[in-house]
């Protein structure tokens, strides 16, 4: 079992919870609107930290990115990325899915989300709050897609809110290696720390 040293924390099984970003198809199916063929490639690790964290006792939360055909509820997200203002990542359809292979177990949450973030406007504090007992998850692992977006950004609003992040390098899938190795370099510098699947693993 990996042994607490020189790392900024201990890894307290007891207190984690796992955030599962974003693994629905418009990410992860081949030819999909934002497909991200990395994160499609780190399924099996993916499925792997699931289940040791499942096995664990570990919560699993889910999230999932939502737009509307109603009107336009994310701008800045659709000024960027004008094909979403139309198509993609619709509430309701079968592109906002989980993939099969991570699907949700009953009753296990899914958080719906219209940022990056996802703790931005949805009930993801108050879940984490409370998942365990009041106040007693104080440290957030991070697996999925987009590894220098949604998952960052994620585990950068942790860390704000004084999680601790446990960021898995290899159950996270970038949009290309530069952009994922960055995030993984900023992270573990000064946002949490970043571990392997099978270091993780030893926690659990």
């Amino acid at each position: 079992m990996p042994q607490y040293g020189n790392e900024p924390w201990p890894f307290e099984k007891e207190r984690a919870a796992l955030l599962v970003i974003d693994m629905q198809s418009d990410f992860v199916d081949e030819g999909a609107i934002m497909e991200v063929a990395m994160a499609r490639h780190r399924i099996p690790a993916m499925r792997q930290v699931i289940d040791v964290c499942r096995a664990a006792g570990v919560p699993v939360i889910y999230t999932q990115h939502m737009l509307s055909d109603c009107f336009d509820i994310s701008p800045l997200e659709t000024a960027y990325q004008p094909k979403l203002k139309t198509n993609g990542m619709r509430e309701g359809s079968t592109g906002t899915q989980i993939v099969a292979e991570l699907a949700p177990l009953p009753g296990e949450v899914v958080i719906k989300k219209h940022r990056y973030d996802a703790f931005h406007n949805t009930q993801l504090e108050t879940v984490l709050r409370n998942i365990r007992g009041a106040g007693q998850v104080d440290t957030v692992i991070v697996i999925g897609t987009v590894t220098s977006i949604c998952c960052e950004s994620t585990a950068r609003s942790a860390f704000m809110r004084d999680y601790k992040v446990a960021f898995i390098s290899d159950a996270n899938g970038g949009i290309d290696e530069a952009s994922h190795n960055a995030t993984l370099s900023i992270i573990g510098k000064v946002f949490g720390r970043v571990m392997t699947t099978a270091e993780l693993a030893g926690f659990l």
